[in-house]
């Protein structure tokens, strides 16, 4: 199965690479799924319906989303009426939405996708380990679900380093996401299983993480209120990472950066 995991979404100009760009690499790639990460896209803060609607009209499977996904409130009613949409399965029961979901895959495969947040410098939710342990009872690689994702969303790159080993040989890949920054790291661990610490970020690289620089270095500067965060608009680099697995055992084949558009160099998986 050939999988396409899209960082963090910021802003219009991540909507606009997400749309300009993946149905070229779904053509190019000939991919089966793919997965964004979409907590920024409504202009920094959250995400709405119509987003989500909008990219899964353009060849978009799921969406995962973070610490951010309840910035826009019409999400807390919308999350629960669409099985495309995760958030964070550690979540406190009760949390709408679903943290995880299976889904089928032309020809017949089916494919898990599962969303967990660390707890290091974030907030305070329940064990991220414990909570993907429950999601993944019953679950076997090749038995039933052709592939397993799992994005952690995280500060700390211990934390995501931890959780990538501790589901070595269970999951097909683990992506982080959060800090906005494309890591060097793609791999495939010793139990076969893919991992990078962060997919980086779908938005304006000629910014701070996303968001119009005067801004955020001003609140470096000063410690005082600011006014909120503007996500910066120029081009937007897709930051992705592009992943092979193994049609009889799950486990990954190949994984690699890919980098289309804006100020990033460009990097498309080798024989894509």
């Amino acid at each position: 199965m050939k999988i396409l995991y899209c960082g963090d979404v910021v802003g219009q100009s991540g909507r606009r690479a997400v749309i300009d760009h993946v149905p070229t690499l779904r053509r190019e790639l000939d991919l089966d799924f793919v997965i964004v990460n979409a907590e920024n896209a409504a202009h920094g803060f959250g995400l709405t319906g119509k987003i989500c609607q909008g990219f899964y009209d353009i060849g978009v499977d799921a969406i995962t989303t973070g610490n951010h996904v309840w910035d826009q409130r019409e999400i807390i009613d919308y999350i629960a009426r669409d099985p495309r949409l995760l958030r964070p399965l550690n979540y406190p029961e009760g949390t709408p939405g679903r943290g995880w979901n299976i889904y089928d895959v032309a020809g017949g495969a089916k494919i898990m996708v599962a969303q967990v947040m660390g707890r290091l410098f974030m907030d305070p939710l329940d064990d991220p380990f414990a909570g993907v342990d429950i999601a993944l009872l019953n679950k076997r690689l090749g038995h039933g679900v052709a592939a397993i994702i799992v994005d952690i969303h995280c500060e700390a790159t211990s934390e995501k380093m931890s959780m990538g080993h501790y589901l070595d040989g269970r999951v097909s890949a683990v992506i982080g996401t959060h800090s906005h920054v494309p890591t060097a790291d793609a791999q495939i661990l010793p139990g076969g299983t893919a991992y990078q610490t962060d997919a980086g970020m779908c938005g304006d690289y000629d910014s701070v993480i996303g968001m119009v620089k005067d801004g955020a270095i001003s609140r470096f500067l000063k410690k005082i209120p600011s006014a909120r965060l503007q996500p910066a608009l120029g081009e937007a680099t897709l930051c992705a990472v592009y992943i092979e697995t193994d049609d009889a055992s799950g486990l990954a084949r190949v994984v690699a950066p890919l980098r289309r558009g804006g100020r990033l160099a460009s990097c498309t998986p080798q024989g894509g």
